[in-house]
């Protein structure tokens, strides 16, 4: 149980920290064209 948990909460802050990165690269494209 222990070992899923573990890999488990990799796999979320892996999902997450990716999530950070393409919504920062698309928040900035998509803010470029109205400025």
């Amino acid at each position: 149980m222990k070992e899923k948990i573990m890999t488990s909460s990799a796999i979320i802050m892996m999902s997450v920290s990716l999530v950070i990165i393409w919504g920062g690269l698309l928040f900035s494209i998509a803010k470029l064209p109205k400025e």
